[in-house]
């Protein structure tokens, strides 16, 4: 049953490179179609295995599994599991997913056809890497959501930017991931040779992998590979050299891939592997870890601060999302993985609604410098309010999912240290602070800039933001059902 998970893109795909260009808009159709598959067989999986089957799990045991012989001879295999981490992360892709498409739709595309086989690859590749648990096939399917992002950043970046700087954006971008990649390929080698040596065996499971025993040296090494691979890609400073100018370069709805596709990805992996197969490591990076995040924080936010670009702000502001994630993760308590796995949700939600809205004033205004704005808040309607709301979502404002996500995390954060819990709750003022800059800047003082086109939100603007809000207000109001699901992963 998994596998239909990985066909159904892996023939949207296919659909819209051979048969993309048969009818008017036919890429869009096939696209459309694939990722509401998508979100209807996660429906269905969430039904059969969290709703009607409500029962204990532990690490060894995943809901459902799907093993077929690929090289035996080095006992690697198209191995997939499914628990509920991996089902509510297939639940985020598709419906970024869905969102990136039908945002899409605001714009004819040149080759609309590659374009939707890209949006769709990194569908592909991400869900993929969710459901391997075979790490040879995990570091494959990794490898599969790079290159679309590089040719959507080339051929359909922002059109205000030259095809020489979205090349240069591109290149930085498959440098990092590259480099980084092989560290984690180097590692997942090393992991398997480590097995060969102690049981004359050659596999790459996962499964076997978490209960074998690492020597303490070499868990360190190996951990380190991993560790580099995640951080570059959520990022982490001083790894994040490449996400801003992608951020600021690719299409809108590559930027809502890179949100909750790529980077989210990352943090998964960080949960999944380096949390539960180098245990022993932990208590001893754990001060390392924390000196990585709060620079991260306080970094990217003195950065957003200074920031002039409105998507480079919000880019700035999802580093420093993640600097804290970091550090939660690594606390390793019960708190800090439901907390944890909320943000990587649904602050995704929060950031991908900021870049929609910032997409939709773009094309009323026609610049992202923030010096150029001023006083929009009375030309616009809709747009200033959404604004606002998913801006204060973003600084976990009570009543949305991301206070509940928040909570958690701090109080796991205070079960493992005090004081370093109280270090993020200061840092928290700084985040208010280039928010509500931010905000004055754009909506409030002298008008400084005419509105183009209709002062109003299109329908189709209207419902897509709306859908955000919903989710974000119910879920805040009734976290019970995602912390449910959350629950029954195998952590």
């Amino acid at each position: 049953m998994l596998i239909f998970f990985l066909i159904i893109p892996l023939l949207g795909s296919l659909c819209c490179l051979f048969l993309g260009n048969k009818f008017y808009h036919a890429s869009r159709c096939f696209s459309l179609f694939t990722v509401i598959l998508m979100l209807i067989f996660s429906t269905f999986c969430w039904y059969k295995y969290f709703y009607r089957y409500h029962t204990t799990l532990y690490i060894q045991y995943w809901n459902n599994e799907v093993i077929i012989p690929w090289i035996p001879q080095l006992g690697i295999n198209l191995h997939f599991a499914i628990d509920g981490l991996s089902l509510i992360m297939i639940f985020l892709t598709s419906i970024l997913g869905l969102l990136a498409i039908l945002h899409s739709f605001s714009e004819d595309k040149k080759n609309e056809n590659l374009f939707y086989l890209s949006l769709l690859l990194i569908l592909f590749g991400t869900v993929g890497v969710l459901l391997s648990i075979d790490l040879f096939l995990f570091f494959c399917f990794w490898e599969i959501m790079l290159l679309p992002m590089y040719f959507l950043i080339i051929f359909w970046g922002h059109k205000k930017y030259t095809k020489q700087q979205r090349k240069y954006t591109a290149n930085q971008f498959l440098i990092y991931t590259q480099i980084s990649s092989i560290l984690m390929l180097f590692s997942i080698l090393l992991l398997s040779l480590n097995y060969y040596y102690q049981n004359n065996i050659w596999t790459f499971d996962y499964n076997i992998f978490i209960k074998n025993t690492i020597p303490l040296f070499l868990q360190y090494i190996i951990m380190v590979g991993f560790f580099i691979a995640f951080a570059v890609k959520m990022p982490i400073v001083p790894f994040h050299g490449w996400i801003v100018n992608c951020y600021s370069q690719s299409p809108i709805d590559s930027s809502l891939d890179l949100i909750g596709m790529l980077i989210k990805v990352a943090a998964y992996g960080l949960l999944r592997f380096n949390i539960h197969l180098f245990k022993n490591t932990l208590h001893h990076i754990y001060p390392i870890i924390v000196i990585l995040g709060i620079i991260t924080i306080f970094y990217s936010s003195w950065m957003a601060f200074a920031e002039k670009n409105v998507k480079k702000i919000i880019a700035y502001s999802s580093i420093s999302h993640m600097g804290f994630l970091l550090i939660t993760i690594y606390c390793d308590n019960y708190f800090s993985s439901i907390g944890s796995i909320m943000q990587i949700v649904f602050g995704s939600f929060t950031t991908a609604a900021l870049f929609i809205l910032l997409s939709q004033l773009y094309r009323r205004i026609q610049t992202n410098n923030i010096s150029k704005m001023g006083g929009l808040y009375s030309q616009i309607k809709w747009i200033p309010g959404f604004f606002l709301f998913f801006l204060f979502a973003n600084l976990n404002l009570p009543g949305t999912v991301n206070f509940i996500g928040e909570i958690m995390m701090l109080t796991g954060v205070y079960i493992k240290s005090s004081f370093i819990g109280g270090l993020l709750v200061f840092s928290l003022l700084f985040a208010v602070i280039y928010s509500l800059n931010m905000l004055n800047k754009i909506f409030y003082g002298e008008k400084k800039i005419l509105v183009i086109g209709s002062k109003n939100m299109y329908y189709f603007e209207f419902f897509i933001i709306l859908f955000f809000v919903l989710v974000t207000l119910f879920l805040g109001f009734y976290p019970k059902m995602i912390i449910s699901m959350i629950q029954f992963a195998t952590l």
